[in-house]
């Protein structure tokens, strides 16, 4: 071996093999795509799978964008099974036990650009149409050849389509002629198969042809894998994929990949589910070597060293083009570590290398030291330490000079103190990875300058995370950590972070006061939070990117403002991943269906319809008390209600006085006529009794003894106020006395019962007292109308009102406002 050369034992243990991938992955790949592709709305995808239908269901939504009906036991589309479904873009219906499907099936489907009917019982590609159509899937079905209908001629739009039958075991020459001028750019086919026999030049016709992804086995028929390595030449495909290329028992002593050499389009080939021996390594490396290749995956293998030394390669004499290479699962069968033996200096182009899924737990020395160019380095997956990366008996002077992003996810990493001070030995690392580990804080942590990029995802580190940053970061990954919320404070120190991403957590409100004026990109999807609000973006000038999908979001007036003004060209998982979670009648209704109002929303508008309405509901219950007086209304209601409540404090008092009369009344005789001719008939044809001085004063008597001797027997005093009586000399003394006995006995004796307005000119200054008294005593005022009339005999009755030879006090007055003139101030 040559002196450049280096032995290198590369400790990889041993993992579960991985399930062998069927060309239909890659299918299923391309219908998640299609799934953002084609829906806009949650209201349009109807999932019936699994639901033991026999049919399409007719009563399905002409809105429906997206339908499964897979699992389920249709036999057979035909007629007219999707009428009215002229928005279905993406269908499925995979493992249905289809066997045929009408040509005019889908004449009603005309958006369709997503259809996979793989897995069912086809014996025959079926002949369809479908001008929109981008993506079909026929893969696993039970036709006998690959000879497409020439109706896929019209697929003038078909990107990828997946062909595969264990009934078809060859290729024919005419086989895609109806893809000669298609657009198709990846062909999956095969069923994993050995096939008998390929046609050279069946291939080359698909002149569109980018990618093969091959599920066929040619083990002892190479010369028909490299007639496929020729027409594939032909199209100038730049992506291979071979699945299951060699079965396990298969001895290649060939050399079947000889025509990479003589490929000068081909960039990527990849390996995958297949048995490799260290024998076939060598020769195939070779090749590689001397190919335009560049970028290499072995993707689950299973490595068998049939050679004593291993994987032995020569040195190489000139520099390879490979500047990827990929090993995402290795299965070692000898249940060893493998030897392999290679010059290092060969790869000075290298700038990506993976190892992932392989069970490496002790990181080889010479890649650390040995791989110039290498940038990339990505090792997830394994099982790994932080003394099996750094590994004790390895020199760590010069550790990836050039290497920029490191990923150490998926091991068993725990330190992170150790951790941030060993990255100080890589001078150009800008990005690390050590997500799905066993991180602990467990210390102060002291990053490299460089270092900008940092993912800690699904590691339990909780709210404190934030302290053991670097504020050099400007991206950082804390998804799935455990943090429950997030503070101002806590940002602070991150004057250049661009990107930030908490999905997965608990954090229920994003403070208002957050300000990180960098920010690009925030990712705050699946947590809590029921809201966002606009105070909450301001302090995020340069946010472009927001992904905030799949939280319990209310559907209330708190997001009327993300709904409706929001700018949605910044939402990435919009409008998909955002639904209303309550209330109740809301749940499940997708975001971009709520419609609230702006009027129930905006305090401001609900303020500017409210105050014009209110005023003018206001004008015109004015008016309309005005017009039907309602100020005298009012009062009556008001004297009755305070005099109820006064007269139950008052009702011990005169429950034992009996009195001759209900009411002593006061007047002058000029207004003898409107009582001779109103109140008297009036209130005795009620059944009250009266006192008056023209018919009950006891002849003979002092004028004065009759008077006391009236007021003392009689329950009220009523005053009949007028003109008149402010100018009679007996009606004041009448009104003294009966105050007198008011204020020693019966407080509430007194009545006033206003005949006409009295001009404040025209009271004697005698009748001052007056004045005072009514300030604090209630008053009737007999109305002109007549509807009035009815109110004011009513109400002067309740005060005389006597049960049981008792007096039961029921005053209704009305309070002497300082607005009526007979009750202005006159000192």
């Amino acid at each position: 071996m040559s002196p450049q050369s280096t032995s290198v034992a590369v400790l990889i243990g041993t993992i579960v093999i991985v399930s062998l991938m069927r060309p239909d992955c890659t299918a299923i790949k391309e219908n998640n795509e299609g799934f953002k592709l084609c829906v806009t709305s949650m209201r349009g995808v109807k999932d019936l799978s699994h639901q033991n239908i026999t049919s399409v269901p007719s009563s399905l939504s002409n809105e429906t964008q997206y339908l499964d009906i897979s699992y389920n036991v249709i036999q057979t589309l035909e007629g007219t099974e999707f009428s009215g479904l002229s928005q279905l873009c993406f269908l499925k219906a995979a493992h249905c036990g289809l066997r045929e499907i009408s040509a005019t099936v889908f004449t009603h489907t005309p958006a369709l650009k997503i259809l996979n009917i793989s897995n069912n019982d086809l014996a025959f590609i079926p002949d369809i149409s479908l001008k929109q159509l981008k993506i079909l899937d026929l893969a696993n079905n039970l036709y006998t050849s690959y000879e497409l209908p020439a109706s896929f001629q019209n697929f003038t739009k078909l990107d990828f389509l997946s062909l595969g039958s264990t009934a078809a075991l060859s290729v024919s020459y005419g086989d895609f002629d109806a893809l000669m001028n298609a657009s198709v750019q990846h062909l999956a086919l095969g069923a994993g198969t050995h096939w008998q026999k390929y046609e050279s030049g069946s291939l080359a016709k698909i002149k569109s042809l980018k990618k093969l992804s091959l599920f066929a086995s040619f083990c002892g028929t190479f010369g028909m894998f490299e007639n496929l390595l020729a027409d594939l030449n032909v199209t100038q495909a730049k992506m291979l994929r071979f699945i299951s290329l060699f079965p396990d028992s298969c001895n290649v002593s060939d050399n079947p990949f000889q025509n990479l050499r003589t490929m000068p389009f081909i960039q990527n080939l990849t390996l995958e589910n297949t048995w490799i021996n260290s024998t076939f390594m060598v020769v195939f490396m070779k090749n590689v070597w001397l190919s335009p290749l560049h970028e290499l995956s072995f993707v689950n293998i299973t490595y068998n060293e049939d050679t004593p030394d291993g994987f032995n390669l020569p040195p190489i004499n000139h520099t390879i083009n490979l500047s990827s290479v990929i090993f995402n699962g290795v299965n070692h069968y000898q249940y060893r570590y493998p030897t392999i033996n290679m010059s290092f200096e060969a790869f000075s182009r290298l700038t990506y290398l993976k190892f992932s899924g392989t069970g490496m737990n002790i990181l080889p020395c010479r890649v650390m030291t040995a791989l110039p160019s290498l940038e990339i380095l990505d090792l997830s997956d394994n099982l790994l330490t932080e003394s099996g990366f750094w590994w004790t008996p390895c020199s760590n002077s010069s550790v990836f000079p050039k290497l920029r992003k490191l990923s150490l996810s998926r091991n068993r990493f725990s330190s992170l103190s150790f951790i941030s001070q060993k990255t100080h030995q890589m001078n150009s690392l800008e990005s690390l990875d050590l997500s799905f580990n066993s991180i602990h804080l467990d210390g102060d942590c002291y990053w490299p300058a460089q270092l900008t990029e940092l993912s800690l995802g699904n590691n339990n580190l909780g709210n404190s995370v934030f302290a053991y940053l670097s504020s050099d970061f400007e991206k950082i990954d804390l998804s799935k950590t455990g943090i429950t919320s997030i503070m101002q404070k806590d940002l602070t120190r991150f004057s250049k972070l661009t990107h930030l991403t908490l999905s997965s957590n608990s954090i229920q409100v994003i403070p208002v006061d957050l300000s990180v004026p960098a920010l690009l990109s925030l990712h705050i999807d699946q947590n809590a939070i029921t809201s966002i609000s606009r105070e909450v973006l301001a302090g995020l000038p340069r946010l472009q990117k927001l992904k905030v999908g799949g939280n319990p979001f209310v559907c209330s007036c708190d997001s009327y403002w993300f709904i409706t003004a929001f700018n949605k060209s910044l939402l990435m998982d919009w409008p998909l991943d955002y639904t209303c979670n309550t209330p109740l009648s809301f749940a499940g209704l997708p975001l971009s269906e709520y419609k609230p109002s702006k009027l129930s929303c905006e305090m401001w508008l609900q303020a500017a319809v409210a105050l014009p309405v209110l005023i003018v509901i206001s004008a015109a219950v004015g008016l309309v008390f005005h017009k039907c007086d309602g100020a005298w209304y009012t009062k009556m209601l008001w004297v009755w209600i305070r005099m109820k409540r006064r007269g139950k404090k008052r009702s011990n008092i005169l429950n034992n006085a009996s009195f001759s009369y209900h009411a002593f009344i006061s007047y002058s005789n000029q207004d003898s006529d409107w009582v001779d001719t109103h109140l008297v008939p009036t209130l005795e044809g009620a059944g009250f009794s009266l006192c008056v001085h023209e018919r009950d004063f006891v002849p003979g008597e002092w004028i004065i003894d009759n008077i006391i001797n009236c007021v003392e027997s009689s329950y009220k005093t009523l005053f009949v106020l007028s003109k008149h009586f402010v100018q009679s000399e007996w009606c004041n003394y009448e009104l003294f006395f009966a105050q007198h006995r008011a204020i020693s006995v019966h407080r509430d004796s007194l009545v006033f019962i206003l005949l006409e307005p009295i001009p404040t000119d025209s009271l004697p200054k005698k009748y001052l007292r007056l004045r005072s008294l009514l300030r604090q005593q209630t008053y009737l005022e007999w109305p002109k109308d007549d509807r009035k009339q009815q109110t004011f005999w009513a109400s002067l009755k309740s005060t005389l009102h006597i049960a049981d030879k008792s007096v039961v006090l029921k005053d209704i007055a009305l309070a002497i406002s300082d607005t009526v003139p007979l009750f202005a101030d006159q000192m």
